[in-house]
């Protein structure tokens, strides 16, 4: 039986970003929250001097354990699902402040277009232009109404930009500067106003300048030393949870961490939640934590299989087409790229995860579609994030890709390579979801989350038409031995893409299409909030951090207004 503690006003699942931004907002008006971490504590200490390329990027130190719980994976519902043993297409973070700690720090808000992405394609292209398929359809909320609440989290997190001239109005400017340009970046933006196109400096929660936020918060400008994806940064300059909100929250006194406690099942009686029950990783026990609000913070998968063993609303059917948990899972077609070859030499080991120029003439619906096969689109960017030297050895497609040859091209190329990338939208069909896996299970007992998706024709088009303009650009920088994407197959699992799953918990204007409303609260347990990339309803062609955080300052605001009033928000 369950060791039962005392009640809290609430608890939070999952201390990342946002249970980092909900605890810090919840406490300073003084409330009690107890936030339950399966993984282990953290401080900025851990990475000094730790810029080891084989332990972080290679051998996954941050991540999940995959031994012990894992997700499993088919590409359609005619065929079994198989564990994924180790990482490869993405990484599942693990430990306080989650994936926040080992992000790039790319930090867009999604376009306007996308909070309306069903009602504006059909009024601009007509109803036939969204196969019977696909199931996008409006947040249940808009862009504007969002605005704020990205703007409170650029202001915590100190982003430093410039404004776009194709995404939606801002309130205020960014907080800080855009980061220095290099020469390529220079190059980047010259051609791609030859072109006609519209670069601006990529957002970025790795610091340009010293800054305090408006909690007190003061970090360290970056340091520009090329470890940021998948590793932690020693000097805070990459805005992360653990050196942003958590410390603000811990300050006042109201927030208990947890590390090493694994939530298991949310409990809930008669229509509201009770609590959760978790089990504790150093003993063994199981600890049932009552609660007067429930947040659920994790990860899309943890998120939506926490629903699903809990018992909480009704799991989706894809026959059917009815239900909602597991309902419109999306990734992101990162495939549509182009390097080019060239005679100069760059400094490519210095860098940052956010150090970069980008543009949107290709995003959302910023363009065209008439002719098109594929609606939405992707942005196009230019990244210096530090190329370190175990995993990047590009050499022109001819080369042989061992011997002495090879040895050759590797040093007279080395440094003499520029990429162009884009980071395409994924876009929901009826036959993509998440469900409870039949078969496998983690180290206690309970049944994996399984994923069935596959790229459609939707993103193999749109992957060719990004692939065409990344290649466009690289030719007017003076690339030569220029490569790029020339069909999609098959998505698998076994190579990196991109961190950016989405969907599953989403949502929606009314409870026949989605799970939560848009203060992230379930139509059907209104103690109960679920936040996160989970709610996304299709992905954007963007990162998906920046309107994670905006989406959990606005539940936070709604959770106050609930601990007060009680009842549905929407």
């Amino acid at each position: 039986m369950a060791k039962k503690l005392p009640k809290t006003d609430v608890v939070i699942i999952g201390v990342g970003w946002a249970g980092g931004i909900i605890a810090s907002e919840l406490t300073k008006k003084g409330l009690s929250v107890v936030g339950l971490e399966r993984g282990k504590e953290r401080v900025t200490e851990d990475y000094y001097m730790a810029h080891d390329e084989l332990r972080y990027a290679l051998r996954y130190d941050l991540m999940q354990d995959l031994s012990k719980e894992t997700i499993t994976f088919r590409s359609t519902e005619k065929i079994r699902a198989l564990p994924m043993r180790q990482y490869g297409s993405f990484l599942l973070g693990e430990g306080l402040g989650g994936a926040g700690v080992h992000w790039n720090g790319q930090t867009f808000r999604f376009l306007p277009y996308d909070f309306k992405i069903r009602s504006m394609t059909e009024e601009r292209y007509g109803k036939d232009k969204i196969p019977p398929e696909m199931t996008i359809q409006d947040w249940g909320i808009t862009y504007d109404q969002l605005e704020p609440y990205f703007d409170k989290f650029e202001k915590t997190t100190g982003i430093s930009g410039e404004e776009n001239p194709l995404a939606g109005k801002r309130s205020n400017p960014y907080p800080t500067p855009p980061m220095l340009h290099t020469p390529s970046m220079k190059m980047f933006a010259d051609a791609a106003k030859n072109l006609k196109l519209n670069p601006y400096t990529v957002p970025s929660a790795n610091l340009s300048e010293s800054y305090t936020n408006p909690d007190g918060i003061s970090r360290a400008a970056c340091q520009y030393c090329g470890y940021c994806e998948r590793f932690g940064c020693e000097y805070g300059a990459k805005a992360d949870p653990v050196v942003t909100v958590i410390p603000v929250a811990k300050k006042t006194g109201k927030f208990e961490i947890r590390t090493h406690s694994y939530v298991r099942r949310i409990l809930h009686k008669g229509g509201k939640a009770t609590g959760v029950m978790y089990t504790d990783l150093t003993t063994g026990e199981e600890i049932e934590q009552p609660a007067d609000i429930v947040v659920s913070t994790g990860y899309v998968f943890n998120n939506t299989r926490l629903m699903l063993l809990s018992k909480i609303g009704k799991p989706y059917d894809s026959s059917s087409g009815t239900g909602v948990i597991g309902k419109n899972y999306a990734y992101q077609v990162i495939k549509g790229n182009a390097a080019g070859f060239f005679e100069d030499k760059f400094n490519l080991f210095a860098g940052a995860g956010s150090l970069g120029m980008s543009l949107d003439d290709f995003n959302g619906d910023n363009f065209d579609h008439s002719d098109l096969k594929f609606i939405h689109g992707g942005n196009i960017a230019h990244t210096i994030t530090g190329q370190r030297p175990i995993q990047n050895n590009p050499v022109p497609e001819e080369s042989p890709r061992w011997g002495k040859e090879f040895k050759a091209n590797s040093l007279k190329y080395a440094n003499s390579v520029l990429s162009v990338g884009s980071q395409g939208s994924s876009m929901p069909f009826r036959h993509h979801y998440l469900d409870l896996d039949p078969t496998y299970k983690d180290a206690f007992g309970d049944p994996l989350i399984r994923i069935t998706f596959d790229f459609e024709e939707q993103d193999r088009q749109l992957a060719r038409y990004l692939s065409d303009r990344c290649a466009e650009i690289v030719q007017e920088m003076g690339g030569q031995n220029i490569m790029k994407l020339k069909e999609l197959g098959p998505y698998e699992i076994t190579t990196y893409q991109s961190t950016h799953n989405t969907g599953g918990v989403i949502m929606g204007e009314n409870p026949g299409n989605s799970a939560v409303n848009n203060y992230m609260q379930m139509w059907d347990m209104e103690n109960l909030f679920v936040v996160g990339a989970s709610a996304f309803p299709h992905n954007s062609g963007y990162n998906p951090t920046g309107t994670v955080g905006a989406l959990a300052y606005r539940t936070a605001e709604g959770i106050l207004e609930y601990s007060k009033k009680g009842g549905l928000l929407v």
